[in-house]
Order: structure tokens, then sequence, then C-alpha cells
């Protein structure tokens, strides 16, 4: 049996949660979702914005959460073949991928129902990055495969007013 010495995390607001972001090197601001009206958490990890959303709240206290979700948005224009979609999520274990209509979606949940140590936090921010870092050049790879018909794929926020960064798929 291993002893544990640090305390468990079993749910953050967020505002721990930024902190922990902000403490790994991560520009974060909290901003309120226009379409939900809840607060969520944005950054960007090469050069994707990307949102982290709250999930389920603990019923005594609605600022605090046991779990979340990254997710990051890609605007497609064109087709993208369910080929590509399936086969990102069946060599990945941890983020999957989506198509909702006119959109990607780059979607991880975390959970720490139980607790979890603070550092493993930080371990699947690290997973997340790795994901977002390795979805434009699976795509580009996967699109060149199928030929010349490559659709354009920008990088979005679907609530976010402001402009994304791009990111073409060719």
């Amino acid at each position: 049996m291993t002893a544990i010495t640090e305390s468990a995390i079993t749910s953050v607001t967020a505002e721990s949660l930024r902190d922990i972001l902000q403490s790994a090197g991560y520009r974060v601001e909290l901003v309120t979702d226009a379409n939900s009206d809840i607060a969520i958490l944005r950054s960007s990890t090469a050069g994707f914005a990307f949102d982290i959303r709250p999930g389920n709240r603990l019923a005594e206290r609605k600022d605090q959460f046991v779990d979340f979700t990254f997710s990051a948005w890609l605007n497609i224009e064109g087709e993208l073949p369910l080929d590509v979609v399936n086969r990102w999520n069946a060599l990945r274990r941890f983020g999957r991928l989506q198509v909702v209509p006119g959109f990607l979606a780059l979607v991880m949940d975390v959970s720490m129902i139980g607790g979890v140590m603070p550092d493993f936090i930080k371990a699947q921010l690290e997973i997340w990055d790795h994901l977002v870092q390795a979805l434009v050049p699976y795509l580009r790879d996967e699109l060149q495969k199928l030929g010349s018909a490559v659709p354009q794929a920008t990088a979005e926020t679907p609530a976010d007013d402001a402009p994304a960064p791009e990111a073409r798929v060719a």
C-alpha cells in the first residue's frame, strides 16, 4: 500500500481550475458563454483556441464541479469523410472527434469523482495539449491520402465573436 501525502482534489471552481492552468504556463481567461450564461475558461495551444466547460456541479456548492470538458472546434469548409473522424477515434484513447454540422469538435472529458491528486489535472492538460497539437498533422495526412478534394479547416470557438487562429489542412 502506498501512502499519499497530498490532499486529493474532489472538485474545482472555475477560478481554481484557471489557477492550475496558469501555473502550467497557459494564458487563461474566465468568460461567460453567451449561449448558456455559464462561466467557462478559454485558452489556446499551438494556435488553437479551446474552452474548458464545467460539468456536474455539487448540490451543496453550485460554484464547484466534479468534472469538466476540454473542447476545440474546427470550422470545416467542404466535406470531411467520417472515416477520417472514426480512424482518429479508433487510434486515440482519450480525446475524441465528432462532427457537428459545419464543425469538427475535439473533446476530452476529465473526471475528479472519488478524488484525484493535484498533478492529475496537470497530466490531463498535457494529454489534451498533445491531442490538439497532433490533430492538424493527422488531418493533413489523412486528407492528402484522399486526393485533391481537401477541405479547409479553421480553428474556431463557435460562441466567440473574435476571429480564431487559422490552420489550413492542405
